[in-house]
């Protein structure tokens, strides 16, 4: 049944001014929920977010958006894209409470208003700055990658270090795994392979490049976790290969033949193993907020086959390989560390964990499990879990995962936020999602990164690896790390104990 409703523009707010679109005033109701893209229905955002836009996900030849907050409201057509100062305004009116959205979708001579959905603010900030690797998918290229930054509060981003300044052709290089000291811009490590390759560690004002390859140690670190307070990292080293599919639902397999635990010390140069153990492949070291607990994962792998290489049996036998998550005790005074203490047995369940990232309180723990191997992130199956540190429950997270792939998480630093990757939009090109974490653990609707233009992500074809949470920005020019990676590495000594 049409119904006629005098539209609502009797007054003009002072935040919007006079001028724009306006609603109909003559449509038809809706039971239906408008679908929109990026879908952003019923989400809790941070009170400091950066506006969230979005167009109609279906055929229209119109549609107008309203968002509404008591008295203040605005007013799009095409494409719902609210400037950033009304933004604020209308999210500080919405603080503790929500934003009422309407839409309508004309299609030839007839409005549709659809049922309304709420945004919901979150009176809980979040970290103003996200940085992560902008990378094609592996099985197109991986040299043109950049890591970059992105100011969560607008729009705005920046490199902070492209992998191409020092490559060329076949001299190629490839830079991963950047980390921060407990969301410190200004004490950062990123490692580059292959030409110049090496650690870059940024820290006080000091940059310097790294060779830690040694005899006594396994690889150069890999997968970082810094200390919370002291100048030390530990890093997994691995020996990582990657095989491709035929027939599996997989494209790609990311796999370790080795892999062990090293602590550098960056002070002093000094580096050790902590765990080197052959039947065992150790990787993704996290740090309790505390500084007192490393966590990691490990997956136990023995040699049957003596007709095949190691390489060659762990890709015969790559769906085999169950990670679970280990602990050890460390003293900060001493720098010594315990032995590896079981935390949660994957493998029992027939899964494999990866990722294990401890929350700022240091209560829960959240990781990704799939059905086996080490790369989650190429796993179709990969969700979401959260273990409860002090009951040693564990669940997935059923409330943030989708049917596709969900890896690559981070806590914010009050604990309030997480962010991981999702391959939900499309299977293929993993995007940041976010989700507020309440007391309890349970977390909200995720929603995806806003962009200024909310259709760019699905023309934007590179993945975001690896979202890290941060203070503020990186300050340090591109050409500035290149520079450093262009020049000398400082050599490690090995020692058999780390001293302060």
């Amino acid at each position: 049944m049409i119904r006629k409703y005098i539209a609502y523009i009797g007054f003009c707010v002072a935040m919007i001014g006079c001028t724009g679109p306006s609603v109909p005033e003559v449509f038809t109701d809706s039971k239906d929920l408008p679908k929109i893209y990026p879908d952003y229905i019923d989400v809790t955002i941070p009170i400091n977010m950066a506006p969230l836009t979005f167009e109609l996900d279906e055929e229209a030849d119109e549609m107008i958006a309203r968002y509404a907050v008591g008295n203040q409201e605005m007013v799009f057509a095409d494409k719902a894209q609210p400037d950033m100062d009304d933004w604020r305004s209308l999210t500080e009116a919405a603080k503790g409470g929500a934003i009422t959205v309407d839409v309508y979708a004309r299609k030839a001579d007839q409005w549709t208003h659809y049922k309304p959905f709420s945004i919901f603010v979150s009176p809980d900030s979040i970290d103003s700055y996200l940085s992560y690797r902008l990378i094609f998918p592996s099985f197109v290229s991986y040299e043109a990658l950049t890591i970059n930054q992105r100011c969560l509060e607008n729009y705005d981003e920046s490199v902070i270090y492209d992998n191409v300044l020092c490559s060329f052709e076949k001299d190629g290089q490839c830079i991963n795994c950047h980390h921060y000291q407990q969301y410190n811009p200004e004490r950062m490590q990123f490692h580059a392979r292959q030409n110049n390759g090496g650690t870059v560690i940024t820290y006080d004002g000091h940059i310097k490049k790294v060779n830690m390859r040694n005899d006594s140690i396994l690889s150069a670190g890999v997968y970082p976790a810094w200390h919370p307070w002291l100048n030390l990292i530990v890093y997994s080293t691995n020996k990582t290969h990657q095989s491709f599919h035929t027939m599996h639902h997989n494209k790609i397999e990311v796999y370790d033949a080795e892999s062990d635990l090293i602590a550098y010390n960056v002070d002093k140069g000094e580096i050790t193993n902590l765990e080197n153990d052959t039947t065992e492949l150790e990787v993704f070291p996290a740090w309790a907020p505390d500084g007192k607990t490393l966590y990691y994962c490990s997956a136990h792998f023995e040699k049957q086959d003596s007709s095949l290489s190691r390489v060659s049996e762990i890709v015969k036998r790559s769906q085999e390989i169950k990670y679970s998550i280990y602990k050890k005790r460390f003293d900060p005074e001493t720098m010594t560390f315990g032995p590896r203490e079981l935390v949660f047995a994957a493998d029992s369940l027939g899964k494999s964990a990866t990722l294990p990232r401890i929350s700022p309180d240091g209560r829960y723990l959240m990781f990704a499990l799939a059905e086996f191997g080490v790369f989650h992130i190429w796993h179709h199956d990969a969700d979401i879990w959260m273990l409860d540190l002090s009951s040693a429950a564990a669940r997935p997270m059923t409330e943030i995962n989708s049917p596709d792939t969900e890896s690559y998480h981070s806590w914010s630093s009050n604990g309030k936020w997480v962010v991981f990757s999702s391959r939900r939009d499309d299977g293929t090109y993993t995007r940041p999602f976010f989700a507020h974490i309440d007391k309890d653990g349970h977390g909200t609707k995720p929603f995806e990164l806003p962009c200024a233009d909310p259709h760019y992500h699905r023309e934007f074809m590179r993945c975001y690896n690896i979202p890290e949470f941060m203070h503020g920005p990186v300050t340090i020019k591109p050409q500035t790390f290149a520079d450093v990676l262009k020049g000398d590495a400082e050599s490690v000594k090995y020692v058999q104990k780390l001293t302060k």
